[in-house]
């Protein structure tokens, strides 16, 4: 882990995937905002150093927390974005209130840059046409350059087609440097690769047999909603891609085959084994010493929502070299 040189403000933190790929990038976070309290029980109990402020994020006044002024970064891995014409309900506003309360926090605090990470649809669908100009206009009336891009956490290590919406702004110079980082050079590895070892760890005995048939990345990985259903890996055509690697998507199980277990390749949906909490983990790119608290659905949901921490220390490289002193000077 580098030394830490800068700080960071995170809002919407979750279950700390954003900074936790963030630190290890050199950032340390001043304060994080989360409203659930399953999320910042997580947050708190892994980083017993860290100022956890369960509330949310529209109530923030940032007059009300001056050590948040001065911060080098402002992060936000936001709950998904819906389209203008998938919002039915004053409810469904929500997501929309939160991207522009974080627009409105960098008038706030004027963090040397911003990062936003949502849907990639973000990026360049007609959908967030006025998404994008209302952060346009408030960030470059604030002296942002914007970066708007799309990355897939499949290209840094992850079992996964996950594909994320990012924007990046900055100020002066540094705006100029910033550079997206680049995908790995190795192959994405396959479910089967990646999970292997976990399925065999009471002794089952297919296990192996069953990593040849998971021969390719997992879908996204989802959390749901927490107004609505409960913890499965998906809609229908997401559960039938986890079925055809052998794997039960209509909920989470609550531990790994048994040595006796007995799965039969193309059977019965049913009778497959379920993904558990550890192994949405593993596939999301976490450590596996960092504890996720609440029930298990509680603790899928945090997973599902999360930021991988790989792509987010990719991510916070990149913003850090762009911000580096002995850039500035050089110039």
């Amino acid at each position: 882990m580098p030394a830490d040189r800068y700080t960071s403000l995170e809002v919407c933190a979750g279950a700390g995937g954003l900074a936790m790929g963030l630190e290890n990038a050199g950032f340390t976070p001043v304060a994080l905002i989360e409203r659930s309290r399953h999320a910042c029980a997580t947050l708190r109990a892994n980083r017993l150093g860290w100022r956890v402020l369960e509330m949310d994020l529209r109530d923030f006044v940032a007059q009300e927390h001056p050590y948040v002024h001065d911060v080098d970064l402002i992060a936000a891995g936001l709950p998904r974005l819906k389209s203008s014409a998938a919002i039915k309900r004053t409810e469904d506003r929500y997501e929309r209130e939160l991207f522009e309360a974080t627009v409105w926090l960098v008038a706030e605090v004027r963090p040397r840059a911003v990062l936003i990470e949502n849907v990639p649809t973000l990026v360049d669908s007609e959908a967030f046409v006025e998404m994008r100009e209302f952060a346009r206009l408030e960030l470059e009336h604030l002296g942002y350059s914007l970066h708007w891009h799309t990355l897939n956490a499949s290209s840094f290590g992850l079992a996964q087609d996950r594909k994320l919406g990012l924007l990046v702004a900055l100020q002066s110079q540094a705006s100029e440097r910033f550079r997206w980082p680049e995908p790995h050079t190795v192959p994405t590895p396959t479910v089967g690769a990646a999970l292997w070892k976990s399925m065999a760890g009471r002794g089952w005995r297919q296990a192996a047999a069953w990593a040849a048939q998971a021969d390719r990345p997992a879908p996204a990985i989802v959390g749901g909603s927490e107004r609505r259903g409960g913890a499965d890996l998906g809609p229908t055509g997401t559960k039938k891609a986890w079925a055809r690697m052998g794997i039960n998507g209509s909920s989470i199980g609550d531990e790994v085959p048994a040595a006796d277990y007995c799965w039969h390749p193309g059977g019965d949906v049913k009778l497959m084994p379920k993904l558990t909490v550890e192994q949405v983990a593993i596939l999301q790119g976490f450590p596996p010493q960092w504890r996720m608290l609440g029930g298990k659905t509680a603790r899928y949901r945090q997973l599902g929502h999360a930021s991988p921490p790989p792509v987010a220390q990719a991510l916070g490289a990149q913003i850090a070299a762009a911000l580096e002193p002995s850039a500035e000077s050089a110039s």
